[in-house]
């Protein structure tokens, strides 16, 4: 028997006792057979809530792993590339080679850079710091500094 069913069998109850409610002992108990019904009313929507924000959960965790799966595999792939082995000199680097210089991650004013340090660090910047020039590799200490002087030969 469910909180909804005890609670409505105990208002069947009162009403088939037929209690006089004038009486302080009646009134006492009819209160407590309402209270019992709205609290019942309460829990059974705080019930239907928790199981709709159970569901959304559910769902948001089966999302969350499949872009964890479509990153981890993308992550893969580029591991399994060496960029290295494209250029014999660091001369032969031209960054005109790649076709994607950033990430996006939506907002357009936010663009992620990534540079490779001769110590094999990947280094990720932002725009802020391609504009200042330099950046310092944290790992060996080496300052690699980003020229615009082909981008401007270009225009």
């Amino acid at each position: 028997m469910t909180i909804s069913e005890k609670s409505a069998y105990l208002k069947g109850l009162m009403d088939g006792l037929d209690m006089d409610t004038d009486k302080a002992e009646g009134k006492m108990i009819s209160a407590i057979v309402e209270l019992l019904c709205d609290v019942t009313k309460k829990l059974t929507d705080v019930e239907d809530t928790t199981i709709a924000i159970s569901d959304e959960l559910d769902q948001i965790e089966e999302d969350l792993d499949a872009i964890e799966d479509f990153i981890l595999d993308e992550d893969e792939e580029d591991d399994d590339y060496d960029y290295e082995d494209d250029f014999e000199d660091e001369d032969d680097f031209d960054d005109d080679d790649f076709d994607d210089e950033g990430f996006d991650f939506g907002d357009e004013d936010s663009i992620i850079y990534e540079v490779k340090c001769a110590c094999g660090n990947i280094i990720d910047f932002d725009e802020e710091t391609l504009e200042a020039g330099s950046i310092v590799c944290d790992q060996c200490g080496e300052t690699l500094e980003f020229s615009f002087e082909d981008d401007e030969d270009e225009e």
